[in-house]
C-alpha cells in the first residue's frame, strides 16, 4: 500500500527529520537512506519497523540538522578546503575558467557532517531515535489504513458481480446434467453399434460420465471461497496474503468450471461467458491484493 509520513523531533544534537515512503510490493522490502553515524542504529529499526508493517516498499530517510555551536562550527572545514583544492586544481589541468559556487559546495559530502560527526551521534541517541520513528510508523499506518478502507469498497463491488456470476452458473447448471448425458449416451451407442449391451448399462455410463463434467463442486467451493473472502473484508485487519492465497483457489475453480462445461451446448457457451467474467473479476481483487497489507 502506498504511503507517505514525515516527523521532525529535537534531540540532544540538534533537529532529527524522519520521512517514511511506502509503495505496493509482495512481501516486506526495506531500504535505508542515512548519514554513515546512523548505521548503528539500522538493526534496532528494522526490527520496529518489522514488528509493524508487514507488506510494501517501504523507504525510511533519517536527517539530522545539528545545532549551532559557535562560529564556523556548523561546518567541516577541512572538507570543503579539499574540494576547493580539487576545484582549482582541475581548472588548472584544463584551463579552465571559472569560480566555485558555494551554495553548490554546501551541498557536497562531508562538508556538513563534522558538526554532528561520530561523537554527536552515539548509542546513547537510540531511545529518541526508536520513539520517533515509531510515531513515523504510527503516522504512515493511519494513511494506509484509510487507503486500505477505500480499497476495500471497490473490492466489495467486484464481490458483489463475482458472487452473481456463480449464482447464474449455478442456474444454467442444472439444464448442462440431462444435456451431457444425453449426449454421452449417442456417443456410446455409436462406439458399441450393434454390441448387446442392455440399455440400463448404456444409460448407467453415460450418467457417470456426465457426473464427471457436473461443475456442482466446483460451484460450491466458489461460493465457499466467496463467502470467507466478503468475511475477511469485513473484518479486516493483515488480510493480503491470504487474500493472494483464496483468490488463487477461486480462480483455479473458474479454470475448471470453464473446461468442464465446454461442448455443453447454448447453456456451456452462456457458462463459459460467466466464467470468464468471473475470472476478470478475480483478477481485478488480486491486483488491488496486492495494495492491501
Amino acid at each position: 500500500m502506498t504511503g507517505f509520513a514525515s516527523i521532525r523531533r529535537q534531540v540532544k544534537t540538534g533537529e532529527l527529520t524522519i520521512n517514511l515512503r511506502s509503495v505496493n510490493h509482495r512481501g516486506l522490502d526495506l531500504h535505508f537512506h542515512q548519514i554513515g553515524e546512523f548505521a548503528i542504529f539500522e538493526n534496532a529499526m528494522r526490527t520496529l519497523l518489522k514488528e509493524r508493517i508487514r507488506r510494501g516498499h517501504i523507504e525510511l530517510r533519517l536527517f539530522l540538522t545539528p545545532f549551532r555551536q559557535g562560529d564556523g562550527a556548523f561546518y567541516n572545514r577541512a572538507a570543503l578546503e579539499a574540494y576547493l583544492s580539487a576545484f582549482r586544481q582541475v581548472s588548472r589541468d584544463f584551463q579552465l575558467k571559472g569560480e566555485p559556487d558555494l551554495n553548490v559546495l554546501f551541498t557536497l559530502p562531508g562538508v556538513f557532517e563534522a558538526a554532528t560527526g561520530p561523537d554527536g551521534v552515539d548509542e546513547s541517541l537510540a531511545p529518541e531515535l526508536l520513539d520517533a520513528l515509531s510515531a513515523c510508523i504510527g503516522e504512515l499506518m493511519s494513511h494506509r489504513e484509510r487507503e486500505g478502507q477505500a480499497l476495500c469498497l471497490e473490492l466489495q463491488r467486484e464481490m458483489d458481480l463475482m458472487e452473481r456470476a456463480i449464482a447464474g452458473i449455478r442456474d444454467l447448471r442444472d439444464g448442462i446434467v440431462p444435456y451431457l448425458q444425453a449426449r454421452y449416451r449417442e456417443k456410446i451407442t455409436e462406439l458399441l453399434g450393434s454390441a448387446a449391451i442392455p440399455e440400463a448399462r448404456i444409460a448407467e455410463e453415460a450418467a457417470l460420465l456426465a457426473d464427471k463434467s457436473d461443475i456442482d463442486e466446483e460451484l460450491t467451493r466458489l461460493s465457499v471461497h466467496s463467502a470467507e473472502l466478503r468475511r475477511m473484508l469485513n473484518e479486516g485487519g493483515e488480510i493480503g496474503k491470504r487474500l493472494d492465497f483464496l483468490l488463487q483457489e477461486m480462480n483455479r475453480e473458474a479454470n475448471t468450471t470453464l473446461s468442464k462445461s465446454s461442448g455443453a451446448g447454448e447453456a456451456g457457451l452462456q457458462i463459459t461467458n460467466l466464467a470468464l467474467g468471473l475470472k476478470a473479476n478475480i483478477e481485478r481483487i488480486r491486483e488491488q491484493a496486492l495494495n492491501i497489507e
